[in-house]
C-alpha cells in the first residue's frame, strides 16, 4: 500500500508555530516603526516654536509666555494630531522657554514620552530628565 503524499499534523503545527513567532516579531517591530515615525510630528511642531520664539525674541528681547502670542491655540495639537503642545517661561524676565510635546492617543505607547526642546537648543525626551536622551534615540 503507498503512502499518501501531503504533511503530518506535527508539521502543521511546526511550520505554524514558526509562522506565529515570525508574525509576533514583524509586530512588535513595525510598532516601534510607527512610534518612531509619528514622532517626527513632534519634532517638526517643537522646531516651529523655537523658531517662532526666536523671532519673538528678536522683536520684544523676551520670549513669549504663550503659544497664542506665537500665533498656534493655547492647546495646540501637532500638526498630525499625535502631541498636545505647551510652553513654559523658565523664569518672571522671560528669559528662557521649554517647547513640550506630550503625546496622545496611540502615541501614547511610545517609551520616549513627552519631548521637549529649549531656549539653548537642548532637545530632550523630558524636560526634567538630561540623560535619557544621551543616545539621541528619540531625536
Amino acid at each position: 500500500m503507498d503512502r499518501l503524499r501531503g504533511f503530518s499534523l506535527i508539521e502543521l503545527i511546526t511550520v505554524m508555530a514558526i509562522a506565529a513567532i515570525l508574525a509576533a516579531l514583524a509586530t512588535q517591530s513595525y510598532s516601534r516603526y510607527v512610534f518612531r515615525s509619528h514622532r517626527a510630528d513632534a519634532h517638526q511642531a517643537l522646531m516651529m516654536i523655537a523658531q517662532a520664539q526666536e523671532r519673538w525674541y528678536a522683536t520684544y528681547n523676551r520670549y513669549a509666555d504663550d503659544l497664542g502670542k506665537l500665533g498656534m491655540a493655547d492647546s495646540a495639537i501637532s500638526e498630525h494630531g499625535y502631541y498636545a503642545l505647551a510652553l513654559r517661561v523658565l523664569d518672571k524676565a522671560e528669559q528662557g522657554f521649554v517647547a513640550m510635546a506630550m503625546p496622545i492617543g496611540r502615541q501614547l505607547g511610545d517609551a520616549c514620552g513627552n519631548l521637549s526642546i529649549d531656549n539653548a537648543g537642548r532637545k530632550l525626551p523630558d524636560s526634567a530628565d538630561v540623560k535619557a536622551n544621551a543616545n539621541g534615540s528619540c531625536w
